[in-house]
């Protein structure tokens, strides 16, 4: 018998402690060798976990940004929509004051002071004025009532102001827009932060399977975070 060997004498006999220290070993190695395995992917996992939760982070903040700058441009355009439709309605109220003038004078006979009016007309208005008389009004029925009506007739800063007002309008479109793409990261991150939870504590538990299925679980989710930052936009 070798030397390393002990006897132990029990009810059924010598039994040697040798076979008991081999058959404690395998199990004490198949454990440590599952708990560097855990440890390893738990590593990994909080690594590109980290890196995926600051860049989700970082868009976020972003998209929040270019929200607010979206948001003030729109409300700078809305403004100037504003203006320009209040400067059309002045400029029709002068036509309209000119053109009084202009038809008293003619219907009156004073034809050199109706023409003065008339070589004032703002040349937009002209336009529509001669456009107007053309359809001979007095003797035509379905002529427009004024020349206010003819479709020739526009307030030179009055297509500027519904120009204005859509280029707003999609301006805050584009600030909703990206108001929900910064939430969607912001969400993306909170959904890395239950990653960061899950494979921190994974190496923890004793027990194998609960230890592998935590690990398992953040797995999982990491995917699902990682697909949603490969679909939304980046800024």
């Amino acid at each position: 018998m070798a030397p390393q060997d002990e006897i132990e004498f029990g009810e059924q006999g010598p039994v040697s402690t040798a076979v008991s220290a081999t058959s404690n070993q395998a199990p004490a190695a198949g454990q440590r060798r599952h708990g560097r395995w855990i440890e390893t992917l738990s590593a990994l996992l909080l690594g590109l976990t980290t890196v995926a939760t600051a860049w989700s982070a970082y868009q976020g903040t972003r998209w929040s940004g270019e929200q607010s700058t979206l948001y003030a441009d729109a409300l700078g355009v809305m403004v100037e929509s504003n203006e320009a439709a209040a400067t059309a309605q002045q400029l029709t109220l002068l036509d309209a004051a000119m053109f009084m003038h202009y038809v008293d004078l003619y219907a009156g006979g004073d034809e050199n002071l109706s023409d003065w009016y008339y070589a004032r007309f703002r040349p937009e208005f002209r336009s529509a004025v001669d456009a107007w008389l053309a359809l001979d009004p007095n003797n035509n029925p379905e002529a427009p009532p004024d020349p206010f009506q003819m479709p020739e007739y526009l307030a030179s800063t009055e297509g500027q102001a519904d120009q204005l007002k859509e280029d707003a309008s999609k301006l805050f479109e584009e600030g909703k827009m990206a108001n929900q793409i910064s939430d969607d990261y912001i969400l993306n991150a909170v959904i890395l932060a239950s990653v960061l939870f899950l494979a921190g504590i994974a190496p923890g538990f004793d027990w194998r399977p609960v230890s592998a299925g935590v690990l398992a679980l953040s797995l999982v989710v990491l995917l699902v975070a990682l697909y949603n930052l490969t679909t939304l936009p980046i800024q």
